[in-house]
């Protein structure tokens, strides 16, 4: 939580002393790191149905009241780094197998979302330090390396970001990379569309030493 507090004073010039109880991003991310992601991450390790069912059923419930208030949804499912500042967050949305890595800003109207061809791990992996301007969508088992820059209104379908690229357009392409400006296409990720066997091990070997409520 401490982290994510200095994430709204380091990137909001107009936040400051207890100005961050009125963000809703913080809402959001706080019930989701300490509510409904526990319940989610707990019913997971559960094998009766009546009970896993139950941890589920809380875990979307606190997760569909967050979005009532805030209008930010996150699924319990995501995986959310330290320090992540969602700024005025009207419209956001994080899927279940999402992963954000620490440090990242996100603006209103972005969609981290899947393309309906998938299981499994079906949602985008974003890096460290990745800023995502508003309106932003990126779908699918895509891979965003760190500081990656992604511009307002940007798509991203089925195309990884290496890393310190900035991405702007519909598609998206490279128009700055290692502080160089370029012109470049993405690189279409090689994720299998039949392959039905990626699992949360494979998930976890992705970020290892994530643990529940991290951040």
């Amino acid at each position: 939580m401490i982290e994510d507090i200095k994430a709204i004073n380091k990137n909001d010039p107009a936040a400051g002393g207890i100005l961050f109880l009125l963000y809703p991003g913080f809402w959001a991310i706080t019930v989701h790191r300490y509510i409904s992601h526990p319940l989610y991450w707990m019913g997971n390790k559960i094998r009766n149905p009546f009970h896993k069912g139950i941890f589920s059923f809380f875990a979307l419930l606190f997760a569909q009241l967050s979005r009532f208030i805030t209008q930010i949804e996150i699924h319990p499912g995501a995986k959310i780094g330290k320090g992540l500042f969602i700024d005025h967050g009207n419209g956001v949305v994080i899927g279940e197998t999402a992963v954000i890595g620490d440090n990242c800003v996100i603006f209103h109207g972005v969609t981290i979302g899947g393309t309906g061809n998938h299981t499994g791990k079906r949602h985008p992996t974003i890096g460290n330090k990745v800023f995502i301007g508003t309106g932003a969508t990126i779908l699918g088992p895509v891979t965003i390396a760190d500081n990656v820059k992604i511009g307002a209104q940007s798509v991203i379908v089925m195309h990884n970001v290496p890393a310190n690229a900035t991405v702007i357009g519909s598609p998206a392409r490279i128009v700055k990379l290692n502080g160089i400006k370029t012109d470049l296409p993405l690189k279409r990720t090689d994720y299998k569309k039949d392959e039905k066997k990626i699992t949360m091990q494979v998930w976890k070997k992705t970020y290892p030493a994530y643990k529940c409520c991290n951040g």
